[in-house]
């Protein structure tokens, strides 16, 4: 599962690209343990594909998070497509420090996992299983790749830091570097306004963002990555979290080789966790 799609888009990759969709961005901490649900629905041309289920969840220091996908109505009935991951770490210093991340995807004939070990915002070790083929053609991966980076479910929360409002610029406007296991790549959002939403768990604004994806390493030059890295028509609609001065996806729509991609929460709600 992943947002920025660099090989044509099948099943299986629409289903990582549901899930990982949702990797944009770094998470700070308050005092206040919270945990977060949310259920998106998937689209593709105006039509029903799939779901998506994110849940996390943070105590003290630590956070853990994980995310589901799945194919679902007559696209499953052709595909039986399926993904999930999960992801945890700590905070440091009020960003989010990665120290794990699993990401499993599935179709009829193969299951891929993908494992990324981290400490202090650099890549330890990685395991892939069955391994990606090598290619010449893909641009090389080097140690500096893998430093101060996020995977792509820790990156999914963003924070707003000081006193600026948490609806407006500051939800938006940075540079994210993120490693899945074998493409280094950079997510830049950019803020365009503000819109009012409404999901079951939450009614409220949302900051919008552009995004735009810049390919790094690790991908080969072909025509869905020069498609994705001129890609203009990419967008992050940002939610707050309960208490916490962070924002999360609510939607994310984008153009992609086949048709343009909505993937929008239908469920969205954070709840204070009560002290054990």
């Amino acid at each position: 599962m992943t947002l920025f799609v660099t090989r044509p888009v099948r099943p299986t990759r629409l289903i990582r690209l549901a899930g990982l969709a949702l990797g944009l961005g770094l998470w700070s901490l308050s005092a206040q343990a919270e945990a977060l649900h949310a259920r998106y629905g998937v689209s593709l041309l105006g039509l029903p594909l799939g779901t998506a289920a994110l849940d996390g969840e943070v105590a003290g220091q630590a956070y853990k998070i994980a995310i589901n996908a799945r194919l679902t109505g007559i696209a499953s009935l052709v595909s039986s497509s399926k993904g999930a991951a999960v992801a945890s770490g700590a905070f440091l210093r009020g960003l989010i420090v990665p120290s794990a991340y699993a990401n499993t995807s599935a179709n009829a004939t193969q299951t891929r996992t993908v494992r990324v070990a981290m400490s202090g915002g650099s890549v330890k070790g990685v395991d892939i299983s069955p391994p990606i083929d090598p290619s010449p053609e893909r641009v090389p991966l080097t140690d500096a790749h893998t430093r101060n980076i996020v995977d792509p479910l820790s990156a999914m929360i963003m924070p707003v830091p000081g006193t600026e409002p948490i609806m407006g610029p500051a939800a938006c406007n940075r540079t994210i570097p993120v490693y899945d296991g074998f493409t280094r790549f950079d997510v830049t959002l950019t803020y365009i306004g503000q819109r009012q939403v409404k999901a079951k768990g939450y009614a409220g604004p949302v900051s919008v963002c552009a995004v735009r994806y810049t390919p790094i390493a690790g991908h080969r030059n072909r025509k869905p990555v020069q498609f994705m890295a001129q890609n203009k028509d990419i967008e992050v609609w940002l939610a707050p979290v309960g208490a916490n001065r962070v924002l999360v996806p609510f939607r994310i729509s984008m153009a992609t080789l086949i048709g343009h991609l909505n993937i929008e929460a239908e469920e969205f709600s954070a709840a204070a966790k009560a002290a054990p």
